[in-house]
């Protein structure tokens, strides 16, 4: 029709269940968003500006913990990304320096 995304805007998965929601402006996705696993969980949550991944974001399992934790900065990873093991403990953290990967420590 012409128009613009705008407001609260969801997908869904075939079943019915919400896949994501979030929030459009001017048709691009702002704010926080939810993506959730087809058994319903979360499966990642994060901010978006000008329709850009920005801020701090978080990726989950299957089984609900935590899979791993990054940043964004104008859609690059920034700062320190943690993974975790499928059991909750931390596998690796990498430090991102304008989007490129540097320093690795492994656990």
């Amino acid at each position: 029709n012409g128009k613009l995304k705008n407001g609260v805007h969801k997908e869904y998965f075939k079943d019915g269940s919400v896949s994501c929601e979030g929030d459009f402006k001017d048709g691009e996705r702002t704010g926080e968003w939810k993506y959730y696993l087809a058994n319903g969980k979360l499966k990642a949550i994060g901010n978006y500006k000008d329709g850009k991944m920005t801020g701090a974001w978080k990726w989950y399992r299957e089984n609900g913990k935590l899979m791993q934790t990054g940043s964004f900065n104008n859609k690059m990873k920034t700062g320190l990304w943690t993974r975790y093991r499928e059991d909750g403990n931390l596998m690796d953290e990498t430090e991102f320096i304008n989007g490129k990967k540097g320093k690795v420590k492994t656990y």
